[in-house]
């Protein structure tokens, strides 16, 4: 990944989260530094523990935050979460696996309202983002790790958070969870490469002191609302190691219930295409079926804010295609998305068979509010 690439992601990034914060007018800005350290995780192979037993992983990680103190139904809901952006770093370049480095968006959301006036709080947190200067498998250089096929990759980590109060304007908070570096199939091999690590950081408020809102805001009774997603799914995927990347994606329609401001839920129909049928099994001949798949799809959206959120999914397929490398009958999906405005959103989740992964799905789409 070249500076001009990272430049260009990075500033994307900052984009997207002051589009997303926005929203607001007013925050509590805040800024930590933190060490980890932890375990990689093996699967269970031979090569997948040498490699494990060769990483003794440490990294820095530093934060910018935005706390929700303005008193509105979404803040409260969410117990005034912190939005932002921030960077991760191995201390170290390992032979194996590179010096794996993040950029990524966040949200930190407490379990309580009440627990935030106390000295110690619990939470937990999500991070989004790019993964880069890893290093790749290759059969002459670097032919033990099969965890990962690319320097970029997807950053994922999730888990759970404690905050202990220092005084009004620091906090010391310590997190664990998994991360996940991971390619979506892009590029083969993909086994990715999961941390388990602990984190302990320094968190600072800026500026100005914002105390939050003790009294919760009149929260309007909420109408059954409904919904018409229509979407587009565009991805690349890699059958076999050294063969070449196909385009893979497909449309879907869902039907959307929202009955509390925190999600919606419904089910609809995913048809996807596989490109190369022919190419990656020559000597055959293939009909625009084989080349498809059509599954219903039970969807979820978790709404983190009116715009921004998290759909979820799982799907049945009607028919499928192994030679797609559709493994099994149903899959899942999980991911961001962000609405633009009213009807147009966009996002990025990936879809799996029972977790390992098929495609990352890039998406645009369009909403129809109902009745």
């Amino acid at each position: 990944m070249n500076n001009l690439v990272k430049a260009v992601f990075f500033l994307s990034l900052i984009l997207f989260w002051n589009s997303v914060l926005a929203q607001e007018t007013k925050f509590q800005k805040v800024i930590g530094i933190s060490y980890e350290t932890g375990p990689m995780l093996s699967n269970g192979t031979t090569w997948g523990d040498e490699i494990k037993d060769a990483v003794d992983y440490k990294a820095i990680d530093i934060k910018l935050g935005w706390k929700k103190i303005r008193n509105t139904p979404y803040n409260y809901l969410y117990r005034y979460p912190t939005l932002g952006f921030g960077f991760n770093s191995a201390l170290k370049n390992y032979k194996e696996i590179g010096r794996p480095q993040a950029v990524y968006g966040f949200m930190e959301i407490p379990f309580s309202v009440a627990g935030l006036q106390r000295k110690f709080s619990f939470g937990y947190f999500n991070q989004l983002g790019v993964g880069f200067n890893l290093t790749p498998y290759d059969s002459l250089i670097n032919p033990s790790n099969q965890y990962i096929g690319s320097q970029i990759n997807a950053y994922i980590y999730t888990g759970l958070s404690s905050t202990f109060t220092l005084s009004e304007r620091v906090d010391l908070m310590a997190t664990f969870g998994l991360k996940h570096y991971s390619n979506g199939s892009a590029k083969k091999p993909n086994a990715g490469i999961n941390l388990f690590p602990l984190n302990v950081s320094m968190r600072i408020k800026l500026g100005e002191l914002y105390p939050t809102p003790e009294n919760p805001p009149i929260i309007p009774e909420k109408e059954l609302n409904t919904f018409w997603n229509f979407t587009l799914y565009t991805g690349m995927k890699n059958y076999e190691i050294g063969d070449p990347t196909y385009f893979r994606g497909g449309i879907g329609v869902n039907y959307l219930l929202e009955p509390v401001y925190k999600y919606r839920l419904g089910v609809g129909l995913d048809f996807f295409w596989a490109q190369g049928m022919e190419l990656r099994n020559p000597g055959e001949i293939y009909s625009f079926k084989d080349q498809t798949s059509l599954a219903v799809v039970g969807s979820w959206e978790w709404q983190l804010t009116k715009r921004l959120y998290v759909p979820i999914g799982l799907g049945v397929y009607l028919y499928r295609n192994e030679l797609n490398q559709e493994i099994t009958w149903f899959y899942e999906r999980i991911g961001a998305r962000y609405r633009l405005g009213d009807h147009l959103f966009a996002g990025m989740q990936i879809k799996a068979h029972k977790a390992k992964a098929d495609f990352f799905e890039f998406t645009l789409g369009y909403t129809v509010q109902g009745k």
